[in-house]
């Protein structure tokens, strides 16, 4: 199985800058996330992260405080392993 390309720099660079939040416990989380794993990102991966960007601060803080887990589209194995990385494992 081949192994996905990871993006650039300049791609993680606009991602990041994508990620920005109003609460600043989702931007510690978001911080924490790509100074871990940000050298290692695939597009896929990124694709997913803009997903999760799509809600709201607050369903956002829920899930990375496991208050809930994903629902609906967001129901897939992609978005619970991106998860797991934000949350910190």
């Amino acid at each position: 199985m081949p192994t996905a390309a990871t993006l650039d720099d300049h791609a993680v660079g606009k991602l990041r800058w994508r990620c920005r939040r109003g609460l600043l416990e989702n931007d510690l989380f978001l911080e924490r996330f790509f100074a871990r794993h940000g050298d290692r990102l695939t597009a896929h991966q990124g694709i997913v992260l803009e997903e999760l960007m799509q809600l709201a601060d607050n369903d956002l803080m829920d899930l990375f405080l496991r208050r809930r887990e994903p629902a609906g589209e967001l129901d897939r194995p992609d978005v619970k392993e991106l998860l797991e990385q934000l949350r910190g494992r």
